[in-house]
């Protein structure tokens, strides 16, 4: 069972697109906007929680924790712990790992914000998606920004230039399901901004091959190279499964732009153009059902509501 929160769309995990072509059954509950499960609850093994962390859906989730305290079923993904992934908990939670390049992320009043330090990254809070998300260098760039959007508050983070040598900017989506990591993809463009579709990968033979040897050879190189810092990770977001977009530096550091139990990880890429994709995703969606599994083998039972 997945409780979802009431405003669907980017709020809420899509766990539909980890258990597509599963035998497990999958039945999605809607909060209310105090965020209360509704009275008659689906039978089921295992709730996950898909409400996703925004400042808005904090009295849902202040509900939640007081509901899930006791729940008589194993819960994914606690809700007091998915708080840990807003922009400045999570810098908090992660900034003493030493491997670890973590932007420094603050959150700021629109009348208190000024920069300093520049550039800096600035977007509104609960945007998603690169929507009201800027690059500041200069007093008038920051101007023209506020300007533009009229947000009550913003996280400041200070920007880092994860360029590659070749002047390309590369992002991988990495799944950490139970404390393991699972490469979900790998973009590259000249944007700093990464987003998949817009980077082109679909129309690039070289980003498509690079993308392919990335994920064909994760636990090889990338994982070996970087498990202690993945690990510390997961301890301290103490979250069962979660998604990371990261990048590494020219000297081989892990940097780190976002973790989101929201993150969209799916195998739906055109099999023609991606061949290489299905088998790899396979592995993140088996290490899914083989947490739910053990989940229940080790908490057990269903519950009728």
């Amino acid at each position: 069972m997945a409780i979802m929160g009431p405003q669907g769309g980017l709020d809420n995990a899509p766990v539909e697109y980890l258990l597509e072509d599963s035998d497990i059954g999958l039945d999605l509950v809607f909060l209310d906007e105090d965020g209360y499960l509704p009275k008659s609850i689906p039978e089921h093994d295992i709730a996950i929680v898909g409400l996703g962390e925004s400042y808005k859906n904090r009295r849902q989730f202040e509900t939640l924790i007081s509901v899930l305290r006791s729940w008589p079923r194993p819960i994914v993904n606690q809700p007091e712990f998915v708080l840990n992934c807003s922009r400045d908990n999570l810098y908090q939670k992660l900034r003493s790992i030493p491997q670890l390049i973590l932007p420094k992320t603050y959150r700021v009043k629109r009348d208190l914000l000024s920069v300093d330090k520049l550039p800096k990254i600035i977007r509104a809070v609960d945007t998603h998606g690169g929507d009201k998300m800027e690059k500041i260098g200069s007093e008038e760039e920051l101007k023209s920004y506020l300007e533009s959007c009229a947000a009550g508050e913003f996280y400041v983070t200070d920007f880092v230039d994860y360029r590659s040598a070749d002047g390309l900017f590369r992002k991988l989506r990495i799944a950490l399901i139970d404390g393991r990591p699972y490469i979900c993809h790998l973009a590259i463009t000249d944007q700093w901004i990464v987003h998949y579709i817009p980077a082109g990968m679909d129309l690039s033979t070289a980003k498509r091959a690079e993308e392919k040897f990335m994920m064909e050879t994760f636990d090889l190189y990338f994982v070996k190279q970087h498990q202690d810092t993945l690990q510390k990770i997961h301890e301290k977001l103490e979250l069962d499964y979660v998604v990371l977009d990261c990048g590494v530096l020219r000297d081989g550091s892990l940097v780190l732009f976002e973790a989101d139990t929201r993150g969209w990880i799916h195998c739906v890429d055109p099999i023609e153009t991606f061949p290489y994709k299905p088998p790899i995703m396979q592995k993140a969606f088996d290490g899914f059902r083989e947490m739910l599994l053990s989940r229940i083998a080790i908490e057990g039972g269903s519950h009728r509501g």
